[in-house]
């Protein structure tokens, strides 16, 4: 009998994965072999999909990528020495873009099967529940603080106190919210995880809840994931029929239930007080702070609200301590990331490290450089609100503060690359556009300024002279600086990060003269 392992991820998908399961089935019945298809999660080495792998007394072997026209080949291969296939890749576990990375959060990613509960208990699932369940509410709170964990979002605040804040909040209701609502350009860890490991986000929310003292969760996923969405709601039901979701959660004597939404596709929801009143069944607009949602948040009442790497680290630091978690990262960047390489990029993917290897490590190294075989010209690290950050910076720590001291972020690890063909000018002009399209309203630095800021790139690109360049590239760094410092929230404060990266690193774009500094 013959085990393949075929991917069931939506991008594994998109490029032939369920059309490869069914050739290889049907190929196997003519010739009366015996196969086992396994749809299991991805690995994230996507520029090897659909990647198929064999397992084997050596443990799984690769090939890749694999297109139905190879199946007879392949099945010729596998019934003799399968390592003479020109798709061989190996035992996947050797291949350098996996064996040198640190997969905590995705260390299921590959190897199990999404909705399988007996995959997931075995290779560590719920074990973190298991462990807060005897301790109390404030122990896991202390161990969250003590573990270091940061949102894994643009703000990257201290996940225990938020935890803390919530706990020690007096009322009879609290909730814990799961912001889904990816929508940076260059993401796709949240997807990967909801479509292939949704348990562990279940998990992580269950011991949330149980430590903050909320009954009730809501995972808010955008409409442009039904895959994600259906695996949830599937895994949620699978886990409450378990005991691990419900009136009693794992025989703990307390109460927590998870349900999910859908939002409608508003990038502004992705901001958490915005995020909150589509929740509530209003329109997404950005809420004035204080109060916190730790505070008022759904409903009006003490809410936790995260995104799901973050929830989703937590079944690990409960189920091998804080101190193992602190083991990873530098500074005060403790743990791992998930980094997400896309653009022009040779070997497209997903890359968990500890924090503190270096851009060019992470883009070169990993990344393998451009597609195109040009040379690079910058990564825009963040999504779309990220700076623009050039070659000579890439030797950069990926740290918080590391980042912040250079005018960066990380915010949620997507890294987008491009090579010397694209234009910065452009792309200002875009992030412009983008604040302008995505924009609440509420704010007018964000509504009016974004709107304003289109106009004077247009202007600085059709100026025909240097002193009339000059002057509008002025205004457009005093609008950024009004945007950065009067925005309600960061979409407006964080658009001029790719504006003046873009304009402080590559001015021949913008035709202006180019400064010794910067050359």
């Amino acid at each position: 009998m013959l085990t393949l392992c075929i991917p069931c991820d939506s991008v594994a998908r998109a490029v032939g994965a369920d059309d490869l399961a069914t050739a290889l089935a049907r190929e196997a019945g003519q010739r009366k072999l015996p196969l086992e298809i396994k749809r299991t999660s991805s690995r994230g080495l996507y520029w090897l999909e659909p990647l198929l792998e064999l397992e084997s007394a050596e443990g799984r072997l690769g090939f890749g990528p694999v297109a139905p026209e190879d199946v007879p080949s392949l099945l010729d291969a596998l019934q003799g020495d399968a390592s003479s296939h020109p798709l061989a890749l190996g035992p996947v576990e050797e291949l350098p873009y996996l064996k040198s990375q640190q997969r905590l959060l995705f260390a299921r990613a590959g190897i199990t099967r999404p909705l399988s509960l007996d995959d997931y208990r075995a290779h560590g699932g719920f074990e973190g529940l298991a462990r807060a369940i005897g301790l109390s509410g404030d122990d896991i709170v202390t161990a969250v603080l003590d573990s270091g964990l940061r949102g894994r979002g643009g703000a990257a605040f201290p996940a225990g106190i938020k935890w803390r804040t919530v706990r020690g909040a007096a009322a009879a209701q609290k909730y814990v919210v799961c912001n889904a609502d990816e929508g940076d350009s260059g993401t796709f860890a949240d997807r990967m995880l909801m479509e292939g490991d949704p348990f562990l986000l279940i998990e992580g929310m269950a011991i949330a809840g149980l430590a903050v003292g909320a009954t009730l969760g809501y995972i808010y996923v955008r409409s442009e994931y039904p895959q994600s969405v259906d695996n949830l709601r599937a895994a949620i039901g699978i886990a409450r029929e378990a005991g691990y979701l419900g009136a009693n959660v794992g025989g703990s004597g307390r109460a927590f239930d998870l349900d999910v939404r859908v939002g409608a596709g508003a990038y502004i929801c992705g901001e958490e007080t915005a995020l909150l009143d589509s929740l509530e069944g209003k329109r997404g607009v950005v809420r004035a702070k204080p109060p916190l949602p730790a505070l008022q948040g759904l409903f009006g009442l003490p809410t936790l609200v995260h995104n799901v790497l973050t929830l989703a680290s937590v079944p690990v630091i409960l189920a091998r301590g804080a101190q193992f978690y602190r083991d990873f990262g530098m500074g005060r960047s403790l743990g791992t990331m998930p980094f997400q390489l896309a653009g022009n990029i040779r070997h497209g993917g997903l890359v968990e490290r500890a924090f503190g290897l270096t851009l060019r490590e992470l883009v070169e190294g990993y990344g393998g450089g451009t597609a195109s075989g040009r040379p690079l010209k910058a990564a825009q690290v963040g999504g779309p609100l990220g700076a623009w950050v050039p070659p000579s910076q890439f030797d950069t720590p990926l740290d918080y503060e590391a980042f912040a001291a250079m005018g960066a972020m990380l915010g949620h690890g997507g890294v987008v690359v491009a090579d010397d063909t694209l234009d910065m000018a452009h792309m200002a002009r875009f992030a412009l556009q983008f604040c302008a399209e995505e924009s609440c309203g509420k704010c007018t630095p964000c509504r009016i300024g974004s709107t304003r800021g289109v106009e004077v790139v247009d202007r600085l690109i059709a100026a025909t002279d240097i002193t009339a360049r000059e002057e509008q590239a002025l205004l457009l760094k005093d609008l950024c600086d009004t945007m950065t410092y009067g925005s309600l929230c960061a979409l407006g404060g964080m658009t001029a990060f790719p504006v003046t990266s873009a304009l402080k690193h590559f001015p021949a774009d913008f035709g202006l003269e180019t400064s010794e500094a910067d050359q």
